[in-house]
């Protein structure tokens, strides 16, 4: 049964959610309070989690870049707020989605089943060729070596921390080397999960995972801009 963690504090809308989610076959369990949900995140180990960005004891926007920094599950936030700057924000600070208050429990459950989804199915048709792959990469001791079954990025032997959309762009780069894609094209490959992509969310996730990967993220080695048309990975 698939996990959500709710880190809300209205007790009625969250109590609500946490109810819609168990008729849906989710298990659901509620924090009221930020510092509760990130205690509860490694005992419950969710597959999504809900963030309400309006939190009584801290600041909704730490606590998502510090669930970003302990664990790589995927962070759905939720906001009264509905300009882009509070979306970018959130996706800076580690979120993969964000929904807007109000919203409807179809759509809800619909971002959530479209995270998880994915989550499952790209390790379904990685495992079969991930021994292989994931042997060769080791053996010529490639800088980046993608690990799906445990959705991990290994840079020069250290892991490094992403998010869902990250490494699913991360994914689709390691098995696509030299290939060059507009950003209409990474944004058609992410859309179903991350239904808030754009060009500006794929600048986004692109300036962040040249920050994590690259040596000198101004002059990028691996993922390079094609001017003009969009960006291309290259292992060496």
């Amino acid at each position: 049964m698939d996990r959500v963690l709710i880190i809300e504090d209205d007790p009625i809308m969250g109590d609500m959610i946490a109810m819609y989610l168990t008729e849906e076959g989710f298990l659901a369990k509620r924090a009221e309070l930020g510092k509760k949900g990130l205690a509860l995140l490694p005992e419950f180990n969710p597959d999504v989690v809900l963030l309400d960005l309006v939190l009584p004891d801290v600041s909704g926007m730490e606590l998502c870049s510090e669930l970003r920094r302990i664990s790589p599950v995927p962070i759905l936030v939720v906001s009264m707020k509905t300009d882009v700057s509070e979306r970018v924000d959130a996706l800076l600070a580690g979120a993969d989605d964000f929904l807007c208050k109000p919203f409807s429990m179809r759509e809800l459950t619909a971002k959530i089943g479209a995270m998880i989804r994915r989550t499952h199915l790209n390790q379904a048709a990685e495992n079969a060729r991930q021994g292989i792959a994931a042997t060769s990469i080791v053996e010529k001791q490639e800088p980046i070596v993608l690990d799906m079954e445990r959705r991990a990025i290994y840079v020069d032997g250290y892991y490094v921390e992403t998010t869902f959309s990250e490494f699913e762009m991360m994914r689709l780069f390691l098995t696509n080397p030299g290939k060059v894609f507009s950003r209409e094209e990474l944004i058609n490959e992410l859309r179903g999960f991350d239904s808030f992509v754009t060009e500006r969310a794929i600048d986004v996730h692109i300036a962040n995972l040249r920050k994590k990967i690259e040596e000198n993220p101004k002059e990028p080695k691996h993922i390079r801009t094609v001017w003009g048309v969009g960006y291309k990975f290259v292992m060496g």
